[in-house]
């Protein structure tokens, strides 16, 4: 610490700023509130920079949520269905978040329960990979569905 040469106490301002100058610091003011107000003498600048450091710390410890689109149509045929499903598959491997919809273009709206089935057949193939994180719900013309990786415990 650095005021360790001088005995813990209670000091009015004007003694706290003459030491923090002495010893070519700054006062900080820690709590406001409390009565007598707590201060600190410290290196405002380095401890700035501590800050930062830890902050950057533990940004980059941080996982970043990766979100991959897969696009389906009511009537997708079984060669591309497999086709998609083997992009999601290697997308819940890599750890990205899947959201599968199928959007319904004109008249197509008609179809929402084959759109439905689609999605949940995706949900069910994929159940070993990931867990539905949201059931298809119907958001104007697109049903969407979202699938969260399933983690490995080790």
């Amino acid at each position: 610490m650095v005021g360790d040469n001088i005995e813990m106490g209670v000091y009015p301002v004007r003694k706290a700023l003459a030491i923090a100058k002495e010893q070519e610091l700054d006062l900080v003011e820690i709590s406001p509130n409390a009565k007598p107000p707590v201060c600190k003498i410290i290196d405002y600048k380095k401890f700035l920079y501590e800050q930062k450091k830890r902050e950057k710390a533990l940004k980059a410890k941080a996982t970043k949520v990766v979100v991959k689109e897969i696009r389906f149509g009511p009537q997708t045929d079984d060669h591309d269905y497999e086709f998609k499903k083997r992009h999601a598959e290697k997308f819940l491997k890599d750890g990205a978040k899947l959201k599968a919809y199928v959007f319904f273009k004109g008249r197509s709206i008609v179809y929402k329960d084959q759109g439905e089935i689609l999605l949940l057949r995706l949900a069910q193939e994929l159940e070993d990979l990931g867990k539905v994180e949201q059931m298809p719900k119907l958001e104007g013309k697109r049903m969407t569905m979202m699938i969260a990786p399933k983690t490995n415990k080790k």
